[in-house]
């Protein structure tokens, strides 16, 4: 028999909220703390643009592929101990990225800490869909990707400002100390789980999990809508910096990274968007989300740079409003192995990442700033086609008049 769920205005619930807050603030901000970096790169070690996103893209590629079996692997290890040793070893692994001295040295720690990174974020939402009273696991997962928003955006001011009057060197080191006493506070402040029930870990389990998922049209169109929005996120700044950076505005780093401060809009929006949904249903809530994040990327062909910044800060926040949205509904809908439809959701989301970070790179060779926006153009469309999809599929069983709770 489950343990009582945990309830909005309790302790606990304040104390697992600021708990997951700490962890995705330290899983963003070790992960995107080298994207800002991207035009550094290039300039210390000779490189083009594509070949410098490949710290971030080869992070991105494996915690895609490394998330598949973490979801899992929770199943038998438990959720919290598993991500303990995600957070203790990132950190430990940011701290090393400081001292690398070759390109390819770095691009290895990268590759590794990919893999230890996925061992949190498909775990944190299946702790939360588990341990957190449905009527509010909404409100708990927002402030859960407030958190990842907050890390993402204070990992590339930070980084961006200390390498602008130190060197990128300490300017890593100084995340992973960072990241490494959220850790440690997240260990002892997180209630262990009450409602996880152990099994052991079983291969063919691994695989017909995730072949049941891979045949639910409705979880293929959350996944698709994942790869899209993120791949269009972080292709945008990815390549922004090296337009703020150039000849066409010549901006110092420590100016360019002000503009991750458009993350505080994506927090929120992340936070209130659960309400639109009560009010609209799922479906109009995302939908409206991808056409925000289009209309920002239009503003962004401006040439004033008010304007392109208004783009950008527009821009985030759809991108947070659709993925608060469709990870929740991921959550909901999967009635069976939650840890593994939500691995496969953020197997496809950093999967887009990686694939789209790199792209970009060579849209912005051939093209500059309108082919990068081209590409991303693309991919929205592709996001508004699984939205489609995805409400014949609702309409088909009688659901999309509903608006869909929590």
């Amino acid at each position: 028999m489950d343990s009582p769920r945990i309830q909005s205005g309790t302790l606990a619930f304040r104390k697992v909220n600021l708990a997951l807050f700490a962890a995705g603030f330290v899983t963003f901000i070790t992960l995107y703390d080298v994207q800002p970096l991207l035009p550094e790169f290039a300039q210390e070690f000779g490189i083009r643009p594509a070949w410098a996103s490949l710290p971030l893209s080869a992070a991105t590629f494996t915690l895609a592929v490394a998330m598949l079996l973490a979801g899992t692997l929770s199943e038998t290890v438990g959720r919290k101990p598993m991500m303990m040793g995600a957070l203790l070893l990132t950190s430990i692994l940011a701290l090393l990225t400081a001292f690398c001295h070759s390109f390819s040295s770095m691009v290895a720690l990268r590759f590794i800490q990919g893999m230890v990174l996925a061992g949190l974020p498909p775990v944190a939402m299946a702790y939360l869909s588990e341990e957190i009273e449905p009527v509010t696991i909404g409100t708990a997962m927002g402030l859960y990707i407030s958190g990842n928003a907050i890390g993402g955006m204070s990992g590339r001011l930070f980084t961006a400002t200390v390498t602008d009057f130190f060197s990128w060197n300490l300017a890593l080191g100084m995340v992973g100390l960072i990241s490494l006493g959220l850790s440690i506070y997240f260990a002892f402040s997180l209630p262990p789980s009450a409602n996880f029930r152990r099994r052991p870990l079983e291969y063919r389990y691994f695989f017909t999990s995730v072949l049941q998922k891979l045949r639910d049209p409705h979880l293929l169109c959350l996944y698709g809508i994942s790869f899209m929005v993120m791949g269009s996120f972080v292709t945008m700044f990815n390549y922004i910096t090296f337009r703020l950076l150039g000849g066409e505005y010549g901006l110092s780093q420590t100016v360019v990274s002000l503009v991750f401060l458009t993350y505080l809009l994506g927090a929120y929006s992340s936070s209130v968007v659960s309400k639109l949904v009560n009010r609209f249903g799922r479906f109009l809530t995302v939908r409206a989300c991808v056409a925000t994040m289009f209309a920002g990327l239009v503003l962004t062909l401006a040439k004033p740079l008010p304007l392109v910044v208004l783009g950008i800060a527009v821009f985030t926040c759809g991108f947070f409003g659709a993925h608060t949205v469709a990870s929740t509904w991921v959550g909901r809908h999967a009635k069976t192995a939650k840890a593994q439809a939500a691995a496969l959701y953020l197997f496809f989301y950093y999967l887009g990442a990686s694939i789209s970070g790199t792209v970009g790179g060579f849209c912005w060779a051939g093209a500059s700033w309108q082919g990068v926006v081209w590409f991303i153009g693309l991919q929205l469309l592709s996001a508004l086609a699984f939205t489609a999809i995805l409400a014949r599929l609702s309409a088909g069983l009688g659901k999309v008049q509903l608006p869909a709770r929590g």
